[in-house]
């Protein structure tokens, strides 16, 4: 842990980058802070310097190459060497494949995907020649294993996960200290299920077991100070993971049955309701979403992992060997 290290996160308005921020704001470092709402950014601003950071709220979209080296340059400017850079940024759409739009598709694209290669450039760029410095990708459980209604979200977090791949074994080929870790997340408590284009007849939601960003939040900042190629975040996360290598079918199967509806509340969407993913949502949002009453706070998975990856792995063994179980049998 270092003070006074300074750290730009994307997606920093809302949500898990919200989050994120304050986090790095307790260590006392400076943050800059990319987002594209104004309003947002300066809430988080204020977020960080209250907690004693310093902090440049930088509207940005991330979609845009030239405007992402453009913050990466004004941070190093007025804050100094950037010493990590955490990819957040993101955007979905809630729909049946046949029902979504070729533009939808690219834009969740260019955010989820490119946002995010864009971040890397620009700090590979700086990080690279010093020969030091962190790149903390935030993935998903949606990485690994697809689920219906999220295709244009999934393919993105696939596609960003085999360009960080390719990063590490050409960092790990000049022996680089550049470090990368890919933080995967569970379903979060965010603002992003009140504000993401869907055709749901449901309000969207995110899929049970639910955190809070803070936990989140907390992996990002950890993975900033340990060597891990990736730290997953959640039983739940581990487990999709886990059964998807053993038996995909299966779980195409059990998403089929349950996933659909997992993702929708029984309160229908409203007429007028706003989307963000072409333009922000105007207003102030935090870190949270609605869904404070079944949130958990923490994550005892992550607490054991910290201290033995290894048993981050085990503690969803015993689903793995359901899952496997259940296959053997449908065999039979």
């Amino acid at each position: 842990m270092t003070a006074g290290r300074v750290v730009v996160v994307t997606g920093a308005s809302a949500g898990v980058g919200r989050a994120v921020a304050q986090g790095f704001a307790d260590q006392g470092a400076a943050v800059g802070l990319l987002a594209r709402g104004a309003e947002g950014l300066e809430a988080a601003r204020a977020d960080v310097e209250a907690r004693g950071g310093r902090a440049m709220a930088l509207p940005t979209d991330v979609s845009d190459s030239h405007a992402v080296e453009h913050a990466a340059t004004l941070v190093e400017n007025h804050l100094g060497p950037i010493d990590v850079w955490v990819n957040v940024a993101m955007a979905s759409v809630f729909s049946p494949v046949h029902q979504l739009e070729a533009d939808e598709v690219r834009r969740v694209s260019e955010v989820t995907y490119l946002g995010s290669v864009n971040g890397i450039l620009a700090a590979l760029s700086r990080m690279r020649p010093r020969d030091r410095g962190t790149i903390i990708q935030v993935g998903s459980a949606l990485g690994y294993r697809a689920i219906p209604l999220q295709a244009s979200y999934c393919g993105a977090k696939f596609a960003i996960r085999g360009f960080v791949d390719s990063l590490r074994c050409e960092l790990a080929a000049e022996s680089s200290n550049v470090r990368v870790t890919t933080v995967h997340l569970p379903g979060l408590n965010t603002p992003q299920f009140s504000w993401v284009r869907t055709r749901l007849e449901g309000h969207p939601r995110p899929v049970p077991p639910v955190y809070q960003p803070e936990v989140a939040s907390g992996a990002v900042v950890w993975a900033a100070d340990h060597r891990r190629r990736e730290v997953f975040v959640g039983g739940s996360t581990v487990a999709t993971v886990l059964a998807n290598k053993v038996a995909p079918g299966l779980v195409d199967r059990y998403l089929a049955r349950t996933n659909i509806d997992a993702q929708q509340m029984d309160e229908k969407v409203a007429a007028d309701r706003e989307d963000n993913l072409l333009t922000p949502v105007a207003g102030h949002h935090d870190a949270h979403g609605i869904f404070d009453d079944e949130a958990h706070g923490r994550s005892f998975q992550l607490e054991i992992s910290k201290q033995r990856p290894v048993a981050g792995t085990a503690a969803a063994a015993g689903v793995t060997a359901l899952a496997w179980g259940l296959r053997r049998r449908r065999k039979r």
